[in-house]
């Protein structure tokens, strides 16, 4: 069960154990914390400290994929940020949002020719953030994301 509220979850923690995944945004807040005049935006969910405490009810972290690896100025893809690996500190799995095939959803340096509808290379932007450390993820391309990802795990043996 995923959602980007964090009061439900807490909730379902204590009725089922089936695994929960607290997404985030690179940017904003849960709403149930805003409703609730608490001033927590994910940015603050993502700190070694708001980390540890999504793991007490959460197994799984779905940040969006720019706060694994944002995009540098000129659109290509940049470092990977520390998220992944402070995650893994506090016992989570992570599994990020959205990778999609088509050019105008990739970083410039994954672009295949010019037209922003044509599809890119999202194998290799996925190679990139399996090496980053992603447990796993969320694509409307299941079949590539499946084909990189074991081509990462053979180029790791």
């Amino acid at each position: 069960i995923q959602s980007f509220e964090t009061t439900n979850l807490k909730e379902l923690a204590r009725w089922t154990r089936v695994p929960l995944v607290q997404l985030t945004s690179a940017t904003g807040a849960p709403y149930d914390l805003v409703a609730q005049g608490d001033d927590t935006t994910y940015a603050d969910l993502m700190t070694p400290e708001g980390l540890r405490g999504v793991a007490r009810y959460a197994r799984w972290l779905g940040p969006e994929k720019a706060s694994v690896i944002p995009r540098e100025a000129d659109g290509t893809l940049g470092e990977p940020t520390d998220v992944v690996h402070d995650a893994h500190r506090a016992g989570l799995k992570v599994v990020a949002y959205t990778f999609r095939a088509e050019n105008q959803f990739l970083p410039v340096d994954y672009w295949l020719g010019t037209d922003p509808n044509a599809r890119g290379d999202l194998h290799d932007e996925l190679l990139a953030y399996f090496a980053a450390g992603l447990d796993g993820v969320f694509s409307d391309f299941p079949d590539l994301a499946v084909a990189a990802r074991k081509d990462w795990s053979r180029a790791r043996r």
